[in-house]
């Protein structure tokens, strides 16, 4: 299921080469609400895995932008214990316009197809 969410970066990691197979680089948004005279203020992590770790690097730290994500959760048993964890795979990042920008300056790579299933992910969490 994709999901649209914007907000500004505020954090990016280096790329993360979990294994062989698998990559991932994660980055938080701020996420700013107003609700009558209180602003009310969400950290949100997401992650890149594979070919899509390019979609950002240091540049886009505190810009505004627009993710498409897909909302992603898995169950991960070890030694009897079961665990549940949920990931926001982004799958476009685009810089969000703004007043100084010019409307048909060029953005950032996006790719237009939302990725494939990743099933390799080895012995997790990561």
């Amino acid at each position: 299921m994709a999901f649209e969410i914007t907000g500004k970066i505020i954090d990016i990691s280096p790329v993360n080469q979990v294994s062989d197979k698998f990559k991932k680089r994660e980055f938080v948004i701020e996420k700013k609400e107003t609700g009558g005279s209180a602003v009310f203020i969400d950290y949100i992590k997401f992650q890149l895995v594979q070919d899509k770790c390019d979609l950002i690097n240091e540049s886009f730290l505190n810009e505004d932008v627009k993710i498409s994500f897909n909302l992603k959760g898995n169950k991960w048993e070890r030694d009897g214990k079961i665990n549940y964890f949920t990931n926001l795979d982004a799958w476009k990042v685009e810089r969000a316009s703004s007043p100084g920008r010019e409307p048909n300056a060029p953005q950032c790579a996006t790719l237009e197809d939302i990725p494939p299933e990743v099933d390799d992910l080895g012995d997790l969490p990561f």
